[in-house]
């Protein structure tokens, strides 16, 4: 060989010696690149994982505030459920034995009345035969007073139970 050529041939085999060099320096001083691709990918691919989470997450959000204003408005519509069945059931029955117990306590205020006038009869007779005993005059007046005042609760008694049987 001689040295012209061995000298080209050195120096294109030096020139690309230097420029593998070089680059391997490069490379080597580098951020790896497979590395960066990878973080590139991840971040601009994780940009859009993150928006897909974020919206997957803001769908999640959505979801689970329609799934609560779900069972509120079920809460809610059992409630109001709950109280009509109760007033279509029990309304009735409270109104027919407020009525009832009305008219029971006007029969139990009219056997009062009744014992009452019973014994105001009773006692005239006997205010008739002894004019002069101030005792028979007085509870001749309380039985009288009596059968008055249990006559009127047992009267009004029946006067409310008439009246809210006619509301009903």
């Amino acid at each position: 060989m001689d040295s012209v050529r061995f000298g080209r041939a050195l120096g294109i085999g030096a020139r690309l010696a230097a420029k593998t060099l070089v680059t391997a320096v490069d490379a080597a001083t580098a951020p790896n690149p497979s590395a960066g691709k990878t973080a590139g990918a991840q971040a601009a691919g994780g940009s859009e994982d993150r928006s897909r989470a974020e919206s997957s997450g803001a769908r999640l959000g959505e979801k689970a505030a329609r799934t609560t204003a779900q069972a509120v408005e079920t809460g809610r519509g059992l409630k109001r459920g709950g109280r009509r069945f109760g007033e279509a059931i029990w309304g009735p029955f409270v109104k027919a034995s407020n009525q009832l117990w009305l008219e029971f306590t006007g029969v139990f205020f009219g056997i009062f009345a009744v014992f009452a006038v019973s014994n105001a009869w009773k006692m005239r007779g006997e205010w008739h035969e002894a004019a002069g005993n101030h005792d028979a005059h007085m509870h001749l007046l309380l039985a009288v007073a009596m059968a008055v005042v249990f006559g009127y609760f047992c009267f009004s008694s029946f006067v409310k139970a008439s009246r809210r049987g006619k509301r009903s």
